[in-house]
């Protein structure tokens, strides 16, 4: 079978590799569609947190189930993506419900060999489906999970501003579901096209360019208020240090986003609004289900996110491309 590895950052390299066979408590998955995510342009670029090479990258993914051992409910032929968040089911956080943080945790395509590749196995307690969906659609349920699982740290309520700081794909997911909520979205980004974008595909109401005077567009378009919650899903150190400036007092800040180095604030002003700083890793079976559903009943329309379509054999020569603002990517989905 055909494989791509990133073996450095700038670096792809075609090979092949033996299909895999089944092995007990695995399935196998004809790999059909591959999302490019902010995660695999980190891994390209050399910026990506707990990553090493040579790497196959992809963990957005979407296939045919060829064969599966101990997956109950799932048969040859089915339409399945997959959570790629492999968990040791045995440390505090997976005791607790929380695999999704395992201490052990090992994510197809970070920590191991991922996606780029025609055949995959995975666990099979790994696979998810949701009959009536297309294969673009399971694609995208992992981003969209990460989002969901972002505001459901949150605790939106209805009629909070959420302050949503990033518009890349994991972003968006985290406005639509902070919609569906009930929150007043405030998108907020540095890239004029990513915000029509919100506005005209997305319906969000307010938007705000970073480059400018932020904190005073979001203290007229909140009353002086401030958000009651905000979500960065930028990773940029300066974008999350502003973030402090603009909540409401009694509010809640989720950092999906991740950067390298410490974070830093003024104590006094934290601790006069009693603020929530929390952190949102992955996401759960019960965030993908979420997704699913609200894929299968038209809440969210994934597909207007996918701007790029390209073969498997052109990975390689339009990777770099994904990363130029001026080419307007919000998401590259490669076709198998």
């Amino acid at each position: 079978m055909n494989i791509l590895t990133c073996d450095e950052p700038g670096v792809f390299t075609y090979g092949t590799d033996e299909k895999p066979a089944l092995e007990s408590g695995k399935a196998i998955i004809k790999i059909k569609r591959i999302g490019i995510c902010g995660t695999d342009l980190h891994a390209y670029e050399g910026t990506q947190p707990y990553f090493n090479y040579p790497r196959v990258l992809g963990h957005e993914l979407a296939g045919e189930l060829v064969e599966a051992d101990g997956a109950e409910g799932f048969s040859p032929g089915d339409l399945v993506t997959i959570i790629p968040y492999f968990n040791c089911g045995e440390c505090v956080a997976c005791k607790a419900g929380k695999p999704n943080c395992c201490a052990k945790i090992s994510v197809f395509g970070v920590h191991e060999d991922g996606g780029m590749k025609e055949y995959i196995t995975v666990p099979s307690s790994a696979l998810v489906k949701k009959e009536g969906l297309t294969l673009d659609q399971l694609a995208l349920a992992e981003p969209l999970a990460i989002g969901a699982h972002g505001v459901r740290r949150a605790g939106v309520n209805q009629g909070e501003f959420v302050l949503v700081m990033g518009a890349g794909p994991i972003g968006l997911g985290v406005m639509e579901f902070a919609r569906i909520a009930g929150g007043k979205v405030i998108a907020m980004d540095i890239n004029e096209d990513r915000l029509k974008f919100c506005r005209d595909v997305l319906g969000v109401e307010y938007t705000v360019n970073a480059t400018e005077d932020f904190k005073a567009q979001i203290d007229e378009i909140t009353g002086g208020s401030f958000a009651e919650v905000i979500i960065d899903a930028t990773g940029s150190s300066r974008a999350i240090h502003n973030g402090f400036e603009l909540l409401a007092h009694g509010g809640r800040y989720v950092l999906v986003g991740l950067q390298k180095g410490p974070i830093e604030f003024s104590h006094p002003e934290f601790h006069k609004r009693e603020s929530t700083l929390m952190s949102s890793r992955n996401a759960t079976r019960k965030d993908f289900d979420t997704v699913l559903t609200a894929l299968r009943d038209k809440k969210v329309k994934a597909e207007s996110y996918i701007t790029h379509q390209v073969a498997f054999d052109q990975v390689k020569q339009d990777f770099a491309t994904w990363l130029d603002p001026a080419n307007k990517v919000i998401k590259a989905m490669v076709n198998l």
